[in-house]
């Protein structure tokens, strides 16, 4: 049996074929294209970008993502997480406010610098 996958890993967008038991790849136009189809058939990750509430009246909300790629099955686990998490100082983009999630040594970070007197909105 064989499972159609368009790889995400670069621009190309290859749409691919991997055997679901020989895991033979094909029309893939790099190498990247193989690990990906392997990698999506065995343990797909993903990383994510979203935002989490603060305190700060200048940023009602704050950009985050993830340092790393963690396992599909665990994107709703994080994203309830998160709900729960508030930011109450100004923090330098890339600081960590989520450490080690689910024991994967992928952290969530801003994506942005939040400075006293900025206007966000």
């Amino acid at each position: 049996m064989k499972k159609s996958l368009t790889c995400i890993v670069c621009p190309n967008g290859c749409r691919l074929e991997i055997d679901v038991q020989s895991h033979d790849v094909s029309g893939n136009k790099c190498p990247r294209g193989i690990a990906f189809a392997i990698n999506e058939l065995t343990d797909p990750k993903r990383s994510i970008t979203t935002t989490v509430r603060t305190t700060l009246s200048e940023y009602p909300v704050i950009s985050v993502r993830t340092d790393g790629d963690i396992a599909k099955d665990k994107i709703m686990d994080l994203i309830h997480l998160l709900k729960d998490v508030v930011v109450t100082e100004y923090l330098p983009i890339k600081t960590i406010i989520v450490h080690n999630v689910f024991g994967t040594d992928v952290n969530v970070i801003t994506t942005a610098n939040m400075q006293k007197g900025d206007k966000c909105l």
